[in-house]
């Protein structure tokens, strides 16, 4: 009895019908603006006086969108005032911070002087 030989199917190679596109975006080195996202985040989550850090971080954030786009014009506004807004929030917390440490010294050593009596 002789022994039958599989047949060897060829197949092709697979045919996709779709097609996949690619976006690239070119910025040149030299126009590198600071977007402040990372000082905006830091703000938002430790420093974050009367929200300022918040507005600051939501502008950081168009800016960099607006420097993607490649509007950077609209990317420097956008900068140049999440900047004065994480002057402020840090000038604000801070002096806060302070006036929050002077009032409970004051405290505690008034305390301390009533205990004494």
């Amino acid at each position: 009895m002789p022994k039958e030989h599989p047949e060897m199917v060829v197949l092709g190679a697979p045919q996709v019908s779709t097609s996949t596109t690619t976006t690239t975006i070119n910025m040149p080195g030299e126009i590198s603006q600071p977007d402040h996202v990372i000082w905006s985040m830091f703000n938002a989550l430790f420093l974050n006086f009367c929200c300022l850090g918040f507005i600051a971080y939501a502008y950081s954030v168009k800016s960099r969108d607006r420097k993607m786009v490649g509007d950077m014009t609209g990317a420097q506004t956008y900068a140049s005032t999440a900047k004065c807004l994480n002057i402020c929030a840090m000038v604000f917390s801070i002096f806060t911070t302070i006036v929050f440490i002077i009032v409970f010294i004051y405290t505690l050593s008034t305390l301390q002087n009533l205990g004494r009596r």
